[in-house]
């Protein structure tokens, strides 16, 4: 299991390194965090539904959900982040920030169920 881990880790981190360095910035915004957060979320949550419904190979699920979103995603930046603009004085940036990724992961992750879930 932990090879799987490793090999999804490192295909997820060299994603989100390729489009941290592509998708560019947003002035005082961290727009690239905020893409790869909400696109890990909409991952981590299609995985999981979709695991769920068609009995997945454990290994598989946990290559994705663990190795790669786990790689792919940044909370430790977001947090990062979110102190940056705090520190820079962008205080009322820093709560937009927090503010909206958390709810656009969270429509991301429902975006997600509906697709596996509740679609006929």
């Amino acid at each position: 299991m932990y090879l799987f881990v490793a090999l999804g880790g490192a295909l997820g981190s060299l994603l989100r390194y390729f489009l941290s360095n592509n998708i560019k910035s947003g002035g005082n915004f961290p727009i690239s965090t905020f893409i790869i957060n909400v696109i890990g979320s909409f991952l981590i949550a299609l995985i999981a539904f979709y695991a769920e419904k068609n009995k997945l190979d454990s290994r598989l699920v946990i290559f994705m959900k663990v190795g790669f979103c786990g790689g792919f995603t940044t909370f430790s930046t977001f947090a990062f982040e979110i102190f940056n603009l705090e520190n820079n004085g962008n205080f009322l940036n820093s709560i937009f920030y927090a503010v909206l990724s958390i709810v656009f992961s969270l429509i991301a992750i429902d975006f997600a169920r509906f697709l596996i879930l509740e679609r006929v």
